[in-house]
C-alpha cells in the first residue's frame, strides 16, 4: 500500500482461502440489522477529474439511489493489482442489484499521466467499470485520500459508510456492499461471497516469507543503492557493480544514468542486481522511447532463471520491455531464502522505476 512517496506492507491476514460457513454466517448477520455502519460524510464530487473512461462524467446526484464503491488506483501499483479480481467480481455480481464502481486513476509515475497508457492498461486489465482520470489529484484531494489502493463505499443516499486502505478485508467489504444494497431495497441479493482465481501479478503476496520492501530506483526516492554517488546524478556513468550485496541493497553494472525518476540504461548489457528475500520480484519499467522493444534476460544468483521465472519471462529466461508497466520477473516455487535477482538489458533505452516484492 503506497502513500504518495512511501510504502507500507499489509499483513495479509485475510486470504481468499479463509472463506466458508463462518463468513457466510457473518455476511447474513451484517446484511441484517445487527450492525450499524457509521456515517463518515457525504460522497465528494468528481468534478475535478481530468477525463473519464468507460463512462460519461458521473456526479453524486446522478448516482443517488445506487450504492457507490470508489476505488483509488494507479495501474503499476502491485497492491492494487492484487485487489482487481475482487473488484471485477463485485462489478459482475452486484451491478444489476444497484452497485456502481468508480475507479479513480490517480497516477504515481509520470508515464501514468498519459491517458493513452491508462486506456491501454484499462483494456489489458479488463477494467469494465467507470474510470475517472485524476491526473491533477483533484478527486484525490476532494476525498482527502493518501493511499493506493483506497476504497470508499457510499450508500444509496450518498453517505460514505465504509472505507479501507490497502489490500485485504475482501470479505468484510463485500458484506458491506450486500448490507447497503439490501438497505436500498435490492431484492434477491446473493449473500454468498465471491470466489476469485487470481493469476500472475494478481496473486497475493506470501506474507510469511516477505522480508524485502518496495524500493524506488531513481534518486528522488531511492534507498539501498550500493554505488550511490550524488555527484554522478543525471549524467551517464559506467558502474562496476558490487561483488557482494547485503540484503535489500541493489547495484548497477554497465552504463547508466541515475535520474530523479528512474535509472536509465545507456548501453547494451546494463544490469540491475538486488539482494532480496521474497517469493516474487516485480519491476516497474518501460522503454524510454514509445514503440521501442528492449530485450532483457533475468538472472537468479547469477544463473539464467528457469522454473522460478515470473509471468513476463520466457522459459529461457528472456523477455521484452514493450510498454511502461509492472513486470513480474521472479516467482519462486520452492523454499524462500536470501537470493540475488538480476536483470540485464540487451539494448539501451530501458527505464527502471521501482522494485516490488510478493
Amino acid at each position: 500500500m503506497s502513500e504518495r512517496l512511501s510504502s507500507e506492507i499489509d499483513d495479509g491476514t485475510v486470504r481468499p482461502a479463509d472463506r466458508g460457513g463462518l463468513f457466510r454466517s457473518i455476511a447474513h448477520r451484517l446484511a441484517g440489522d445487527t450492525e450499524v455502519l457509521p456515517i463518515e460524510g457525504r460522497l465528494p464530487s468528481f468534478d475535478r477529474a481530468t477525463g473519464w473512461l468507460n463512462s460519461e462524467p458521473l456526479t453524486p446526484a446522478a448516482l443517488r439511489g445506487r450504492v457507490v464503491l470508489v476505488d483509488f488506483w494507479t495501474y503499476t501499483c502491485v497492491n492494487w493489482l492484487r485487489t482487481l479480481p475482487y473488484l471485477a467480481a463485485w462489478n459482475r455480481k452486484y451491478t444489476d442489484a444497484g452497485l456502481s464502481i468508480i475507479g479513480v486513476h490517480t497516477p504515481e509515475f509520470g508515464f501514468e499521466h498519459d491517458v493513452t497508457n491508462v486506456r491501454t492498461q484499462v483494456q489489458n486489465l479488463r477494467v469494465d467499470y467507470a474510470v475517472a482520470v485524476d491526473n491533477d489529484y483533484g478527486v484525490w484531494d476532494e476525498f482527502a485520500n493518501h493511499y493506493w489502493p483506497a476504497l470508499y463505499i457510499a450508500d444509496a443516499e450518498g453517505r460514505i459508510r465504509f472505507h479501507h486502505f490497502g489490500e485485504g478485508e475482501y470479505e468484510r467489504t463485500e458484506m458491506v456492499i450486500q448490507r447497503l444494497l439490501i438497505d436500498a431495497g435490492a431484492a434477491g441479493v446473493d449473500r454468498d461471497l465471491v470466489l476469485v482465481e487470481p493469476t500472475g501479478l494478481e496473486v497475493g503476496a506470501d506474507w510469511r516469507s516477505l522480508q524485502s520492501p518496495e524500493t524506488y530506483l531513481g534518486y528522488g526516492q531511492s534507498s539501498g543503492f550500493a554505488s550511490d554517488d550524488p555527484a554522478a546524478y543525471d549524467r551517464p556513468r559506467a558502474y562496476a557493480g558490487a561483488a557482494r550485496l547485503p540484503l535489500n541493497s541493489w547495484d548497477l553494472s554497465g552504463n547508466w544514468t541515475v535520474a530523479r525518476h528512474a535509472v536509465v540504461a545507456e548501453g547494451p548489457g546494463g544490469r540491475i542486481s538486488f539482494a532480496f528475500h521474497a517469493r516474487d520480484v516485480n519491476l516497474v519499467m518501460g522503454p524510454g522511447t514509445a514503440g521501442t522493444r528492449i530485450p532483457f534476460r533475468v538472472l537468479l544468483d547469477g544463473e539464467v532463471v528457469s522454473e522460478s521465472r515470473g509471468t513476463d519471462v520466457e522459459p529461457d529466461g528472456t523477455g521484452s520491455v514493450v510498454d511502461q508497466r509492472t513486470y513480474q520477473l521472479i516467482r519462486q516455487p520452492g523454499p524462500i531464502t536470501d537470493r540475488v535477482f538480476g536483470i540485464e538489458f540487451l539494448s539501451p533505452g530501458a527505464e527502471a522505476y521501482c522494485v516490488t516484492f510478493g
